[in-house]
Formats: C-alpha cells, sequence, structure tokens
C-alpha cells in the first residue's frame, strides 16, 4: 500500500474532526451491553487523552505503542498509547496527550504534527479516550519513564492497513461473550482499546 498516498487521506478526513464534537466509536458489544454506550452513559466516563504517533521512518511509516509498566495500579503489562487521564490544567485533549508523550517516552511536543481526532472510544474500565493521532517527522529516539513504561516500540503502518493484521476474538465479560479485535506482532499482544483505536485508524487511512 502507498502510504503516502493513504496518509495524505488520513489528513484530509481528520482536518474534519474537532475537540468540540467528539463521536463515540461503534462498540460491538451484546445486546444486555449496550446500555454501557448511551450517550448518558458515556458523558458520566472520565476523560482521557492518547497520542496516535505516527512516525516517519527510512524503512516505512511506524506507529508508536508502549508496554505498561509492571508495577502500575491499572492496565499493568498492557500495550497502549502515550496518554492517560486528562487533568483540569489540560487546555485540551490534544494538550493532555502532548503532555503524557512527552513525559513517558520522551517526545517533545513542538516535534508533533497534530492532525486531527479519531472516534472516542469508551473502555469497561470507565475511561472515554479521546484519540489524538500526530505526526513525526524527525529522527525521534523514545526515552521511556520506567516509572510508567516499561518498553515503548514500533508497528510497522503496513502491518495495521493490511487485510489480515487483526484478529476478531472474545473475552468473557460478566458472563457476557465481548467481541474484541486484537494484533499479534513481535511478541506483542495488543488488544482492548488499543487494538479498536488502531483500527478506526485502518478504516480513516483506507477510507471507509
Amino acid at each position: 500500500m502507498h502510504h503516502d498516498e493513504a496518509l495524505q487521506r488520513l489528513r484530509q478526513r481528520l482536518a474534519a474532526s474537532s475537540e468540540a464534537r467528539r463521536p463515540v466509536a461503534h462498540m460491538d458489544l451484546p445486546l444486555k451491553l449496550g446500555h454501557l454506550v448511551t450517550e448518558s452513559a458515556v458523558s458520566l466516563l472520565k476523560p482521557a487523552a492518547v497520542l496516535v504517533p505516527i512516525l516517519r521512518r527510512p524503512q516505512g511509516h511506524t506507529v508508536l505503542l508502549t508496554k505498561r509498566a509492571d508495577h502500575l495500579r491499572q492496565h499493568k503489562g498492557q500495550i497502549s498509547f502515550p496518554g492517560g487521564r486528562r487533568d483540569d490544567t489540560d487546555t485540551s485533549y490534544a494538550f493532555a496527550a502532548l503532555r503524557e508523550a512527552h513525559e513517558e517516552v520522551g517526545l517533545a511536543p513542538d516535534a508533533v504534527q497534530v492532525l486531527g481526532y479519531l472516534d472516542d472510544h469508551p473502555t469497561l474500565t470507565g475511561y472515554r479516550i479521546t484519540p489524538v493521532v500526530g505526526y513525526i517527522d524527525t529522527a525521534f529516539v523514545p526515552t521511556t519513564d520506567p516509572g510508567e513504561v516499561a518498553e515503548a516500540f514500533e508497528l510497522p503502518l503496513d502491518h495495521v492497513t493490511r487485510d489480515d493484521g487483526f484478529q476478531r476474538k472474545l473475552l468473557n465479560r460478566g458472563g457476557f461473550d465481548v467481541p474484541f479485535l486484537e494484533i499479534q506482532y513481535g511478541g506483542h499482544q495488543i488488544w482492548g482499546a488499543t487494538a479498536a483505536i488502531l483500527w478506526n485508524l485502518r478504516e480513516q487511512m483506507l477510507d471507509r
């Protein structure tokens, strides 16, 4: 796939996104769990923001991901994007995502061109995640904060856009089989909200 063309399409589609109008991503939940994604229910979730960093590399574009430290209270050891809960002092979701990325992997905010926003993603752990897509055209080398991040690695964009990059699986939660997406790459299991956000990114790049 020609990523320059796909990225240009992504830029055009995300240019219409804004922080003022935050659509919620579709979640394929069992009927009895559908109440979790109503507008009133989603409004009660804690606001969070993640940066979806697309890096230009000599071998092709990649997406930067992190593995959360094993000693963290929530989501320990899971694969995620740089990000976290939006603080009261954060002036925007983009500000929150860039602040967290700077703290977690040493990415300077002025090195990131914010392209726009993917659909918000509600989680079963009580957060409403706003994904902020950023483009990095510099020779960035992550410097991780060991207090939050065990490892930073890059997922080739080719792996995200190819037809067999995602697998559909089921997770039993409270007696319900909840569908989820999963990506296997380099010994890493990428699933949950992170895989769902990557799927949304893929759909935007493929103009779907």
